[in-house]
């Protein structure tokens, strides 16, 4: 059939039209050039921007570890600032608990050991170095056992605890045969008979709280019966503890019981423990332990191993005498009581202790109730020498604050704080459909990046977690989850250990309590817009940098100025961007920024990829 008049003219400008969408594409998917690193045997060489067909451009990121630079692509957005490396001296660089500033404040009741921040004038702004030969951690579970030495290059706990099994030097490696002061026999065998009281194997303890934790021996260990252990220890003259658990790939903050609250909710944890943690209990009218009770579940428990217990053995070792040691234990079990704890058990170096379930439950009435203090508001709060009440209950069998499913079961279970309406403007309806909402997006984040949820990415951190549902979605053996409430942000972090996750609050205008590289991806939703106008989007995205890994992976989720505002930043970091869509189409308002930090260390050429 012969063609109608103009049918040619109609063709050539379709053929215009696909062109111009052609090159639209190409230009759209262009960015900067991609990272290099040293990784391990898992190494694997990154996809190359290549095969510019279809009007299409492949422009993935490099999510996995490998050895050599093997292609760029230029871009020439707009660079707001390239920032300079640190001097190679900050490489552990912990900008709330540095030494210098620490020994400037007070020593008793550990205030020393307490966060004291910079202020804004004295805050780094470069880019923490990582050590020379930095290198891919051991993929989980091998980590738990072994850490390479050019990651943590500190041998002092392998002369100083040599005679008690914590660490060992082999070679290039350190090897953790998992021993402590208090298991001597190992960590397995010291749960063993902690697990012959305490129902562990059930998933009843899903969360815990190791006081004083050393390099978390007991913490990994605990990974194995399904139950998360929050560790935390100084940064004091015992190098690197809580660097050497992290590298692990056990959860670990820097931390210490002091003179101000823990930064957890009331209620999180279903047992605390302290194995030779050398925490003075009885001192101060019992202070410590009634900060212990506030973040203790009812019906959960506590666990103290070591000193005064098995006093008629070791008092002489300790250099004391009877009749302190006894007078110690006397004073602990007072408070004990007095704080409607039990013991249910005490044997050689342990004695275990339970919480009842509510206050109807009590031998005696606490004479100090905390009466006006909300108990989850603790950010930089000092602690008072008062008893957290139970929640109000309606019968002597009701679990105050509510009964929790045994886990897994809990982790989508309506959490009692949502049931009982005490967190504003979330039903019980709206959290499930959180929970869906969570599953779909990372379910995205997996099409983009195929190694999420794997052990390549161990150590997660989610920045702005809300009610816990990326890391719910995320639920594996093979990673865990960070997950900071700010103390800016609706209080949702009693949701999350309901949900059996673990958390912590936190400013992020302020460091977080980790030394630098101590985790493989980090999660920020809606974080830039929470934190406009609070503080520099700049010290937030440096703070970023020194937590995360060589080669570790970012995914920013916000609204379309934050995320500019970010990448104009971040592109003078030594990171490969990637900016993409929300799953749902180009017409939904909120995108997703991916960035991986590019592998470089101390001593090298130190030129942003994004300056050549």
């Amino acid at each position: 059939m012969t063609p109608k008049h103009g049918g040619r003219s109609r063709g050539s400008m379709s053929i215009f039209i696909v062109l111009g969408l052609c090159c639209f594409c190409y230009l759209l998917g262009a960015w900067q050039r991609s990272g290099f690193g040293k990784g391990d045997s898992i190494a694997m060489k990154m996809s190359k921007v290549s095969d510019l067909t279809d009007c299409g451009v492949k422009s993935d990121l490099d999510f996995k570890p490998h050895h050599k630079f093997v292609g760029t692509f230029e871009s020439s957005e707009v660079i707001v600032k390239k920032y300079e490396v640190c001097d190679e001296k900050y490489s552990d660089y912990t900008p709330c608990q540095e030494q210098d500033r620490a020994m400037k404040f007070p020593r008793e009741n550990m205030i020393y050991r307490e966060r004291h921040c910079p202020p804004d004038e004295e805050k780094l702004r470069c880019l923490i170095p990582a050590p020379v030969g930095y290198t891919t951690p051991f993929p989980w579970p091998k980590s738990r056992d072994y850490v390479y030495y050019a990651n943590v290059p500190y041998k002092h706990l392998t002369v100083e605890k040599a005679g008690q099994h914590w660490v060992d030097f082999q070679g290039n490696v350190f090897k953790f045969p998992g021993g402590g002061t208090m298991f001597p026999q190992g960590a397995d065998a010291y749960i063993d008979e902690l697990a012959s009281v305490i129902p562990i194997a059930d998933g009843t303890v899903r969360t815990a709280l190791d006081t004083g934790c050393g390099v978390a021996s007991w913490g990994a260990y605990m990974l194995k019966r399904n139950v998360l252990a929050m560790s935390f220890a100084p940064r004091d003259n015992h190098e690197a503890q809580v660097q050497f658990a992290l590298e692990r790939g056990v959860p670990a903050v820097i931390g210490v019981l002091g003179s101000i609250h823990l930064p957890y909710p009331a209620r999180a944890f279903d047992m605390a423990q302290c194995s030779r943690c050398l925490i003075p209990w009885g001192n101060d009218d019992g202070k410590s332990l009634m900060e212990v009770d506030r973040v203790l579940r009812p019906g959960g428990y506590w666990v103290l191993s070591g000193p005064p217990y098995n006093w008629k053995t070791y008092h002489k070792v300790w250099k004391r005498t009877i009749e302190d040691c006894k007078a110690e234990q006397t004073r602990i079990e007072e408070l004990a009581e007095s704080l409607c704890w039990e013991k249910k058990y005490e044997k050689g170096d342990i004695a275990i202790f339970i919480k009842k379930i509510n206050a109807e439950s009590c031998k005696q009435k606490p004479q100090n109730v905390c009466e006006s203090r909300n108990p989850d508001d603790v950010w930089y709060k000092k602690m008072e020498t008062c008893v957290t009440p139970f929640p109000e209950v309606s019968s002597s069998s009701e679990v105050a604050g509510g009964k929790l499913e045994k886990f897994p079961a809990r982790l989508f279970a309506t959490p009692p704080r949502i049931a009982k309406g005490l967190v504003p403007r979330v039903t019980e309806e709206s959290y499930q459909e959180d929970n869906a909402k969570w599953k779909k997006h990372v379910k995205a984040y997996k099409n983009h990046n195929r190694l999420i949820g794997t052990t390549r990415y161990r150590n997660i951190m989610d920045m702005n977690a809300d009610l816990g549902g990326f890391a719910a979605a995320l639920d594996s053996p093979k990673v865990w989850v960070m997950n900071v409430v700010p103390n800016i942000a609706k209080n949702t972090l009693g949701v999350v250990y309901e949900r059996g996750l673990i958390g912590i609050y936190h400013d992020w205008c302020e460091g977080f309590s980790t030394y630098p590289r101590t985790y493989d991806l980090i999660h920020a939703n809606g974080l830039f817009s929470l934190y406009q106008d609070k503080c520099d989007y700049e010290d937030i995205l440096l703070e970023m940098d020194r937590i995360l890994r060589p080669e570790g992976v970012v995914i920013f989720r916000d609204a379309v100025d934050p995320l500019n505002k970010v990448k104009q930043i971040a592109r003078g970091m030594r990171w490969d961007l990637k900016l993409v869509d929300h799953e749902d189409g180009p017409f939904v308002p909120e995108k997703i920024l991916f960035a991986v930090k590019q592998y470089w260390t101390a001593g090298e050429k130190n030129s942003t990829s994004s300056s050549q």
